[in-house]
């Protein structure tokens, strides 16, 4: 198995590509923690990963949360002694919304999820990670790295953005220690992320953007979670081990006909 006796942590792994990855990962051997913030999909995943043979741990954490991301963290290692590979992949859409009516909260809100969360994930397992060496990977976007026509998604898009950039810095500076760190930056995938996303008046701001008929070249349209996964199953494994500071889009080409 590909990730045999290797020890996953995974943000945002109650749903979506996160659960997606949790699964795969566990029937390639890892053992998988999940963090998220709903303990009853977080217990359902473990209950699937244990069905299908699988190890796991369910952790209740706001990504956000210094403190009960270090107390995560450290629960992995008491159980296991070792972290190989981290999925930074919680994230919000937040609010959308003209700049003017975006509040300060609602700005600080989503940059804390998508982009503290990644650091702080990423922060308290560098001593794990410098052991053995081992695999970051940072769940981006399109939006904000390679589609801003998304008018009103500019925290969201600015969070994304700043997600490539630490990914990036990051590469670098844990190279010596055999870490590497890529991002991925999916497209339209079918998650339920939506369906927590506040959008106000964004006829104020939007500009009227034409495509052929449908935005996704490739003829099975939106993406799937689990083909998502297994980008990041390789990203995971050996099988990517010359790979690091990389910037890989997952879109089915939705960026290149939708600037």
């Amino acid at each position: 198995m590909i990730l045999d006796g290797k020890v996953a942590v995974i943000t945002g792994g109650a749903s979506g590509i996160g659960k997606a990855t949790a699964l795969l990962m566990a029937r390639e051997g890892a053992r998988v923690a999940i963090l998220d913030r709903s303990d009853v999909r977080e217990e359902q995943v473990l209950a699937q990963m244990t069905e299908q043979g699988g190890e796991g741990m369910a952790l209740d954490v706001d990504v956000s949360d210094a403190e009960g991301m270090r107390e995560a963290i450290r629960t992995v290692l008491e159980r296991w002694e070792r972290i190989d590979v981290v999925f930074a992949n919680a994230g919000i859409n937040g609010v959308w919304a003209p700049l003017d009516e975006l509040t300060p909260e609602e700005w600080d809100t989503t940059l804390a999820v998508n982009l503290r969360g990644t650091y702080l994930a990423v922060k308290y397992a560098i001593p794990a990670l410098r052991r053995r060496g081992g695999s970051v990977i940072i769940t981006s976007s399109i939006n904000g790295t390679r589609i801003f026509s998304n008018t009103g998604a500019t925290a969201y898009s600015c969070s994304k953005a700043a997600q490539v950039a630490f990914a990036k810095m990051m590469a670098v500076e844990l190279a010596q220690d055999a870490v590497r760190v890529n991002v991925i930056c999916p497209g339209g995938i079918h998650t339920r992320i939506g369906e927590r996303t506040e959008a106000r008046h964004l006829e104020r701001v939007q500009f009227p953007v034409i495509f052929p008929e449908g935005n996704i070249p490739l003829p099975e349209g939106v993406g799937w979670p689990e083909q998502v996964a297994r980008l990041v199953l390789f990203l995971a494994s050996d099988a990517s081990r010359h790979i690091t500071g990389a910037e890989i889009v997952i879109d089915g080409a939705e960026s290149l006909v939708q600037g």
